[in-house]
């Protein structure tokens, strides 16, 4: 502990937690530093001088802003342990960060340092390959493991990173589609892996229909599905050309989340479709052709089997390298008016 001083504002004792709540809304209390306590008053350290009539104005007229002398920690940053900051991934109690950088030993310690609840640290060696794209990895610090649990949107999720393709950096996506699907809704996942757009998606669909080819995470999947309460899935290994035909317009929505080919599959995606269903799909683009390519990739796609496509939204999910992007397209296919 260390002292130092600070702008604080005294508050009576009775009047402590609203005004502690004004001043976290602010922006403003100062967290590495103790409360103080004297007497009738609290004595709440702030990050610099404040306008006190903001208070007043909330109401709290009773406060008095001074300086005083505080105990405080200082927090321990990766600027102050590296010097910068590092780029790195977290999926449940793994990190996972890039083994080629020179500094990736330091950089994996200063990560079990600076999050508790981190208990390895793997490198990634070289890109996603194969045909269930998934990668090699070296452990750099901590336990020797690529299992884990990881948590989002109030799902778990089983994965073995080393036999299955998983990234948490889609997870805002996966929630924006769940949030579309109605409880009358039949939705098909052409390639769900472990199940992260299947299993938010069956919470409130009437069913869903998850195709993996990977037979690890169609077991990780058979798991998921039950850990999160999920009984209205069914789950297939398969490629999904082999089952396309037999899904004939069932679904309201299909998911295509296999963006380096998921083009390749869109004549499967065409018979899977209801007239009217949407597609949500995914895709690598060029920063040059973002959306345009993909727009007539699709409707070439569409009108080969007699539909029309029309393109309800388009997004950026995440920058993929320097001058690409993974974006997605939600795209309506309807029958051509004759």
């Amino acid at each position: 502990m260390r002292c130092r001083r600070f702008w604080c504002v005294r508050v009576p004792k009775e009047r402590g937690e609203s005004v502690r709540g004004a001043l976290v809304e602010m922006g403003v209390f100062q967290r590495d530093a103790a409360v103080q306590r004297g007497g009738d008053y609290l004595y709440f350290p702030i990050t610099g001088e404040i306008n006190v009539g903001e208070l007043a104005e909330d109401g709290f007229s009773d406060v008095k802003l001074l300086q005083r002398d505080f105990e405080y920690t200082e927090r321990q940053t990766f600027e102050n342990i590296l010097g910068f900051t590092p780029s790195y991934e977290m999926i449940g109690d793994i990190a996972v960060i890039d083994s080629e950088d020179p500094d990736a030993k330091e950089i994996a310690d200063a990560i079990l340092l600076m999050h508790k609840n981190i208990t390895t640290v793997l490198g990634m060696l070289g890109p996603v390959q194969g045909e269930f794209r998934i990668r090699d990895f070296c452990v750099l610090a901590g336990e020797p493991k690529t299992h884990t649990v990881h948590k989002e949107y109030g799902c778990r999720y089983e994965i073995d990173l080393a036999r299955v393709y998983f990234t948490p950096r889609l997870g805002t996506e996966r929630k924006r589609i769940a949030d579309q699907i109605r409880s009358s809704d039949l939705v098909v996942d052409m390639f769900a892996g472990v199940g992260p757009f299947a299993i938010p998606i069956a919470k409130s669909a009437k069913r869903v229909v998850a195709i993996d080819k990977n037979p690890v995470a169609i077991k990780y999947l058979e798991r998921n599905a039950p850990l999160n309460k999920v009984g209205n899935m069914e789950i297939i290994c398969c490629d999904v050309r082999g089952v396309a035909h037999g899904l004939w317009h069932i679904a309201d929505h299909v998911i295509m989340n296999l963006p380096h080919s998921a083009d390749e599959f869109l004549d499967c995606a065409m018979d899977i479709v209801k007239p009217g269903g949407i597609i949500h799909y995914y895709d690598i683009r060029e920063e040059d052709d973002l959306f345009l390519g993909a727009h007539e990739t699709i409707k070439h796609a569409a009108n080969t089997c007699g539909m029309t496509a029309r393109v309800l939204d388009e997004r950026i999910v995440r920058s993929y390298s320097p001058h690409q992007s993974n974006v997605v397209l939600d795209v309506q296919i309807c029958p051509i008016a004759r």
